[in-house]
């Protein structure tokens, strides 16, 4: 089991490297879910052992990943923001 679970972290951290370095955070949300499906694609070959629930699990994490800690925009500011007021 341990070795599944390195497996996995090293599969993650090979996807995250993967966004980081092909400039999908920039991508607009649809590009970024095709551009994911194709590279956990490849993923899927470079790791054979990984269950689909680990896939699975690694899409979340990469489609998370490309969120933006804080939206951006002129509808998510701190003026717009619930409870930024409250004091």
């Amino acid at each position: 089991m341990a070795k599944r679970e390195n497996l996995f972290e090293r599969a993650r951290d090979e996807l995250f490297s993967h966004i980081n370095r092909c400039g999908v955070l920039e991508a607009s949300e649809e590009d970024q879910r095709q551009w994911m499906d194709e590279t956990l694609e490849f993923i899927a070959e470079r790791y054979p052992d990984l269950t689909r629930e680990q896939l699975n699990e690694l899409k979340v994490l990469g489609l998370r990943f490309c969120q933006p800690a804080i939206a951006h925009g002129s509808e998510s500011t701190a003026l717009t923001r619930d409870g930024a007021n409250a004091a």
